[in-house]
């Protein structure tokens, strides 16, 4: 189990192929990374990551998914 506490505002999220896929706005409820609008590829929308796809977390949060299939199975949000 990942400890959501060490994820903070504006952290790099990385796939596991080592590219970034947003950046925190912050965590929405217990089990999903919102990502900042201005880290989504149209700069509109808001991303969401389950928790689950967290490999671990230091100075970045590092995801077990590559950027193809973040980009395929992210939420979508406008809010």
């Amino acid at each position: 189990m990942t400890d959501t506490s060490q994820i903070k505002e504006h952290m790099d999220v990385m796939s596991s192929d080592r590219k970034t896929v947003g950046k925190v706005d912050h965590m929405d409820g217990a089990d999903k990374i919102k990502l900042t609008k201005q880290s989504s590829p149209d700069g509109a929308h808001h991303h969401f990551i389950p928790v689950a796809w967290i490999d671990h977390v230091d100075q970045h949060v590092h995801l077990s998914k590559s950027a193809d299939e973040v980009a395929k199975h992210w939420e979508h949000g406008t809010s």
